[in-house]
């Protein structure tokens, strides 16, 4: 009780000290300085008004719609990253299957079946591949379709052995691959003339 009778105390005593100053210093009356628009000017603002709620809405669901394609733009592209970010070990896998490939191929052209170790090299094609097909690698051999220059890339171009085969793919040089229905190597072919 005495801390309070002491404040009140000061604060009277601070009153005393400066007579000079306002004493209500936080209650000083303020001045409206609008005026109240006249009839024919109620209209007008009333309309300005409503334009101007209009434009505010317009603007409004403008920049909603600019940040829901922003949203959905960034889901694409996060996706986007997702499925390319493999893109780069998987290519830089493929030498690797071409390798067993041509491994298989020459295994098979020698009429080794029996060899243990031609076994085990191809148990490990099969589950490297299978692995690789699970996320998304397709390889592609367009031996015998018709050349397709999004499809193939032309190391040369022979006579046609038949008049069917003109504009066809004669033989795979190296397969191409794809990866999720996008294409990451060109499959390297010979085309029939």
């Amino acid at each position: 009780m005495d801390k309070r009778v002491n404040m009140t105390s000061k604060k009277d005593h601070t009153a005393d000290e400066f007579p000079d100053q306002d004493q209500s210093l936080g209650t000083e009356e303020t001045v409206d300085e609008t005026t109240e628009p006249a009839a024919g000017n109620s209209e007008e603002s009333t309309a300005g008004t409503a334009a101007e709620s209009d434009d505010l809405k317009d603007k409004y669901l403008r920049l909603f719609a600019e940040f829901d394609n922003y949203k959905k733009r960034t889901i694409r592209e996060r996706l986007d990253l997702m499925k390319s970010a493999s893109q780069d070990m998987m290519t830089a896998i493929l030498p690797v299957l071409d390798d067993f490939d041509r491994a298989q191929k020459n295994a098979e052209a020698q009429e080794k079946t029996g060899d243990p170790i031609l076994e085990g090299l191809l148990l490990v094609h099969t589950k490297l591949y299978g692995i690789l097909r699970q996320k998304g690698l397709e390889d592609m051999d367009p031996t015998g379709e018709d050349f397709d220059s999004e499809l193939h890339e032309a190391i040369t171009e022979i006579p046609a052995p038949t008049p069917e085969m003109k504009g066809k793919v004669i033989d795979t040089i190296e397969k191409g691959y794809r990866l999720n229905d996008k294409i990451i190597r060109h499959a390297k072919v010979v085309v029939g003339s």
